[in-house]
């Protein structure tokens, strides 16, 4: 066994590396800069946290948010690692006592803020410690072209010259195409470093779109209150919306976004980590770095405005390698309303952006595959077998006719009018807004009187992504031709829609083990008792994964126990004895 694999056995409790993991490490130890693109759970921080267990001096780790670093440090300190963070929530004398714990050689990271790097008496401080790396996390964050950018990014290149011994640098982060990886090099000034991009891919994650006709009444059935989950929406409004309805129906979930006071942000996300309330409904404000490994589900209830955010956050569930759901809710109006924001913004990508997960969303193709060729990544099967589409939940449907029926429509009307106006006319309404414009006369009333208004307005949504229609108007979203509407109106172009066969979603099974679900919910009360007794997040304890093993394997000596995945040294100790001894007792 080498040195590394030892290093990574002995504190993870895992005895062999992942795809690129070790060339990595290799690097950074042979004082290369690096650069690892790897997705959401892929092990990102066990590439930097393992070089600063193998070198001398402390590692300097820059992460975005507060809880991220919290989260990080508290897991590594379960392993035995000696990791401190820097936060202005930390009194000053605890932060000096970290600062003074780093000079000294005391820590083998540190986590601080990227505006940290602009404090003149950090960076004086810094001078002193023998920083043997620093490693950038969320790196994308640098990148103009990237989905968050942070100004005080800008700050980090500079903090080499102000380390003694110029260490090496590496960046990391989970979605980057080509463009933001180029800029992430040049914005941070890696110097011919060691680049590895991993497969984007994410196999124990099921990925499905559900078209819902109520969204509430689709949610309420996906969720299962024991297991954990996030929901995301697109406003603040929504997530207040569905958070109500939530706790009306008897789950127990708690909310985040920008509007709540940080007290109620930190208590609400708190609340989500240690398992308290097992939900969270949060805008897209939530989840940048939150280490939680035992989310099970995801569900976009609005449809998000990128790819890169999506799947981003769809790779928040299931970092612990179990079986688990990335569900996106796709609606007409959805549409509608992101291509109006759009219209008021300036942003010059984003149209371009939304029609990639409009197409996404419409595609009669695997829905894994549409998204790793998003990434540059071309996979050679043309089923993942893990998906809604090719699980044969969906099915694409010529929309062509229908299309040329609304465009007649819509011109008839003048293109003065929004959708739900057009699909009354058009299912042949006759009330008295449509009488008195005189609209219960045109030819094209009472037209697809035998089409739901939900199919008439999913079909206006798609034309819109397909710029055959555009939505303009100051007040109001109304309906208007483009340049291409004439070529679909005389069929110079199809149209095709998915429409769901089924509004089931079952995620494959890919965990490797049969295990006992009796035992593995034993275990589950185990762990929350022995977190809420050290205060920490049920997943610090152990993952589900490792819970999994153990309902599988069932060990029952301390050599047993330490063969289970994600069980190091230092976990035997802390929790072998309690563990072992419920293992034991089931087994009886």
């Amino acid at each position: 066994m080498s040195t590394l694999t030892d290093t990574l056995t002995r504190y993870y409790g895992y005895t062999t590396f992942r795809p690129g993991q070790e060339m990595i490490i290799q690097a950074i130890i042979d004082g290369r800069d690096a650069l690892g693109i790897m997705p959401t759970g892929g092990g990102k921080s066990l590439c930097y946290q393992i070089p600063a267990l193998e070198m001398k001096g402390v590692t300097l780790v820059i992460s975005p948010l507060i809880s991220l670093m919290k989260d990080q440090v508290d897991g590594l300190l379960s392993m035995g690692v000696k990791a401190g963070f820097l936060t202005s929530q930390l009194s000053l004398d605890e932060q000096n006592q970290t600062i003074r714990q780093a000079i000294a050689g005391d820590l083998n990271l540190l986590y601080v803020s990227p505006e940290r790097l602009m404090n003149e008496y950090f960076l004086s401080r810094l001078k002193r410690m023998n920083v043997n790396l620093i490693a950038v996390d969320e790196a994308h964050c640098i990148s103009q072209w990237g989905h968050d950018f942070r100004p005080s990014y800008q700050a980090i290149p500079e903090v080499r010259n102000h380390c003694s011994t110029y260490p090496p640098f590496a960046a990391f982060t989970a979605t980057a195409t080509q463009k933001v990886q180029e800029d992430i090099i040049n914005k941070l000034q890696l110097e011919k470093p060691y680049h590895y991009t991993a497969s984007f891919d994410r196999p124990n994650l099921t990925f499905s779109i559900v078209h819902p006709k109520k969204k509430n009444t689709k949610l309420t059935e996906l969720l299962k209150d024991k297991e954990s989950s996030i929901i995301y929406c697109n406003t603040r409004r929504n997530v207040e919306r569905v958070h109500t309805h939530l706790n009306k129906k008897g789950f127990n979930a708690a909310y985040y976004h920008a509007g709540l006071t940080a007290e109620e942000r930190n208590q609400n996300q708190e609340d989500f980590l240690y398992d308290k309330s097992p939900i969270i409904v949060a805008t897209n404000a939530f989840g940048m770095g939150i280490d939680k490994s035992n989310v099970r589900r995801v569900i976009h209830y609005n449809m998000p405005l990128d790819m890169e955010s999506y799947y981003q956050e769809a790779g928040r569930a299931g970092r612990d390698g179990a079986p688990s759901e990335a569900i996106l809710f796709y609606s007409s109006q959805d549409i509608i309303t992101n291509n109006l924001l759009i219209e008021q913004g300036n942003h010059p990508h984003a149209k371009d952006n939304l029609n990639t997960i409009i197409s996404y969303c419409k595609t009669g193709r695997c829905l894994r595959k549409t998204i790793l060729e998003y990434f540059d990544e071309y996979p050679s099967y043309q089923s993942c077998d893990n998906c809604s589409n090719c699980n044969g939940e969906a099915e694409l449907v010529d929309v062509t006719e229908s299309c040329q029926k609304i465009l007649s429509c819509i011109y008839r009307m003048n293109q003065q009018y929004g959708m739900g106006l057009v699909a009354d006319v058009l299912r042949g309404k006759e009330t008295t807004r449509i009488k008195s414009l005189s609209f219960d006369e045109l030819s094209t009333h009472g037209l697809m009187k035998n089409v739901s208004e939900t199919e008439i307005k999913d079909i206006i949504a798609l034309m819109v992504s397909e710029q055959f229609l555009q939505v303009g108007g100051d007040q109001y979203p109304i309906l208007t031709f483009t340049e291409k509407s004439v070529e679909l109106l005389h069929a110079k172009h199809k149209l095709y829609m998915i429409k769901q066969q089924k509004e089931t979603v079952k995620a494959k099974q890919t965990f490797s083990e049969e295990y006992d679900e009796k035992l593995f919910e034993e275990l589950r009360t185990l762990r929350k008792e022995i977190a809420a007794e050290i205060g920490k997040p049920p997943f610090v304890v152990f993952t589900d994964k490792a819970l999994m093993s153990m309902a599988s394997q069932m060990p029952r000596s301390p050599e047993e126990f330490l063969a289970v995945h994600g069980v190091g040294e230092a976990k035997l100790e802390k929790y072998g004895d309690a563990f072992i001894d419920l293992i034991s007792s089931y087994a009886k």
